[in-house]
């Protein structure tokens, strides 16, 4: 390459640098200009949050407890004879009334049974009425021979009368004999008097001894004949049992409703087997009003029943709670409840008491068997401070509220939180009366922020 090329080259090379350097420059200063020119950001607005002040006040303590819904009366219907199901004459899951028939078991047997009982009791009945006639025939036979007694002893009386005397002409004719005073004939007609005076004694007393055993005869007879009255009484008296105890089998077969109430799905199909070992038929409860059992801690027993271990006023303290169930699906029933019973002991195992209150029920709406929690004001905490429940966050255990202050700039709070009342919080720790917290928009806050606070109601 010749000198004169090698200086041409180089020489273009300079301008095309000069040419790159003068482009940058002149973008610098488009880009310059452009900035300058473009308008100033305005600054960005003040957050608007609604806030509440912090309440003091008197606040009721609600307590709750889960329970359970259950009949006032439930009635367990069981067969009390064995047969085969004939009928059911209810429609389950209705309304039945007291004495309503809900079942019938074949009553044929029962019925058959019944009758036989019956005429034993007509048989029996017969004989009775036979002995007793046997009786009054007996007591008539002892009457005739008690008077045949008698009269023999009459007859015995008067020949034993006539003997002493036919005696007494013996003794007095025998000396006349020897004096001639008499004749022989005399004295032998006396002592022939005499004999048969004897004899008609002798004769006397053995009637009197054939009456006497007539006597005892008949009186043996009315012993047989009270004895068959007794045996026959005995008998009747079996019957008439069996005959009730028929006729209550044949009334079994008819299973009817001992209370008013909501009778349940029946157990037992048309045609099955049944007997007093079987599952109950149905069940037939008392819903209005229903009873709800819950369980309350021995603790919380001692804790509200305490002051007044000492007096009478106990069992009165407890019925004067008011009770509030809150449903499965957090609604709360429309009817307020009462305290019916504290069982009689603290379960060992679970050292827990179960309790039960009632709630009208009249249109049968709750149904044995239903989850709930029963609510009740068991104390009051006086100058309770109180903020909603969306004022404060947790974290980890930890509660926060965002303070608003006299500037308007935001704080975080650690605070203490003790029971609830409704929407709110009551603040046991880390806040004074009067104070505003944010209330809606506590995500958004930052501390040291300000703020535009908006006053909001409290329970929304």
């Amino acid at each position: 390459m010749t000198k004169t090329r090698l200086v041409q080259i180089l020489r273009n090379r300079k301008i095309s640098v000069l040419l790159i350097v003068v482009a940058v420059v002149a973008l610098a200063v488009v880009v310059g200009f452009a900035r300058s020119s473009k308008p100033a950001q305005a600054a960005p607005p003040v957050l608007e949050v609604g806030v509440v002040q912090v309440e003091q006040k008197n606040v009721p303590i609600y307590s709750e407890w889960i329970g359970t819904t259950e009949g006032m009366v439930n009635a367990e219907l069981k067969a009390q004879v064995t047969g085969y199901l004939l009928r059911q004459d209810y429609k389950e899951g209705s309304f039945v009334k007291k004495g309503q028939l809900l079942f019938e078991i074949d009553p044929r047997p029962f019925q058959a049974a019944f009758d036989q009982a019956n005429g034993q009791v007509a048989q029996y009945q017969g004989q009775l009425e036979q002995s007793k006639a046997q009786i009054t025939q007996a007591e008539a036979q002892l009457a005739q021979a008690q008077s045949q007694v008698l009269q023999a002893q009459a007859r015995l009386a008067q020949a034993q009368a006539n003997q002493v005397k036919a005696e007494l002409d013996v003794k007095k004719y025998q000396p006349l004999a020897e004096q001639k005073a008499v004749t022989q004939q005399d004295l032998d007609n006396a002592l022939q008097a005499n004999t048969a005076a004897k004899a008609q004694v002798d004769a006397e007393k053995a009637g009197v001894e054939a009456a006497r055993a007539q006597l005892a005869h008949a009186s043996a007879q009315i012993g047989v004949a009270r004895a068959g009255v007794a045996t026959a009484k005995g008998q009747l008296e079996n019957a008439q049992a069996a005959a009730k105890t028929a006729a209550l089998n044949v009334s079994f077969t008819r299973i009817v409703s001992p209370i008013d109430g909501i009778a349940g799905m029946a157990q037992a199909q048309v045609g099955d087997l049944v007997s007093t070992t079987s599952n109950p038929l149905t069940t037939v409860s008392t819903l209005d009003p229903i009873k709800v059992y819950f369980t309350l801690s021995e603790q919380d027993y001692l804790r509200y029943t305490k002051p007044f271990l000492g007096s009478a006023e106990q069992n009165g303290s407890l019925e004067q709670l008011e009770l509030e169930l809150i449903l499965s699906d957090g609604t709360t029933y429309p009817e307020k409840g009462r305290f019916y019973f504290a069982d009689r002991q603290v379960d060992p195992k679970t050292g827990a008491i179960r309790m039960a209150g009632v709630f009208p029920n009249p249109n049968n709406g709750l149904r044995p068997g239903q989850y709930g929690r029963v609510r009740a004001v068991t104390s009051t905490q006086e100058n309770a401070l109180m903020v909603p429940q969306r004022a404060v966050s947790e974290l980890q255990g930890t509660y926060q509220v965002a303070v608003v202050g006299p500037d308007n700039k935001v704080s975080l709070r650690t605070v203490k939180v003790g029971e609830s009342s409704g929407s709110m919080w009551i603040i046991t720790e880390g806040l004074q009366p009067g104070e505003t917290v944010v209330a809606e928009g506590t995500m958004k806050v930052r501390p040291g922020m300000t703020v535009k606070p908006q006053m909001v109601n409290k329970n929304e």
